[in-house]
């Protein structure tokens, strides 16, 4: 059973930046994505990485603001976000790419004020 554990998020104002950690438990390298929840939307994808860091997909609305990054030898895939907008605030999950929907974990909030 894979885990994985988000953190980084929290309270910041909009222009600011943010660090978002995932910690996975799994023993092979998956393309990893990570996708955010507004309150009374659905899931929506973020960023992609694929196993290697050989390539990254972002959606339109964060492309040029979000980095998305893996250390394979960490077991950890993070997104840097810069720039924060308020229509950034969501629950911040990460998971496989395309997502296995028994993986999805906590995800860690991220709040952005105006």
């Amino acid at each position: 059973q894979v885990q994985l554990v988000e953190s980084g998020g929290g309270l910041v104002q909009a222009g600011g930046s943010l660090r978002l950690s995932c910690a996975s438990s799994a023993r092979t390298f998956n393309d990893m994505g990570w996708f955010r929840q507004a309150p009374g939307k659905e899931r929506e994808f973020v960023a992609a990485i694929s196993w290697n860091g050989g390539n990254t997909y972002y959606a339109d609305s964060v492309k040029g603001r979000f980095t998305v990054s893996r250390d394979n030898a960490k077991k950890m895939v993070s997104l840097q976000m810069n720039s924060l907008k308020p229509e950034d605030t969501a629950v911040y999950y990460c998971n496989v790419n395309p997502p296995i929907s028994y993986y999805w974990g906590q995800g860690t909030q991220v709040t952005v004020s105006s």
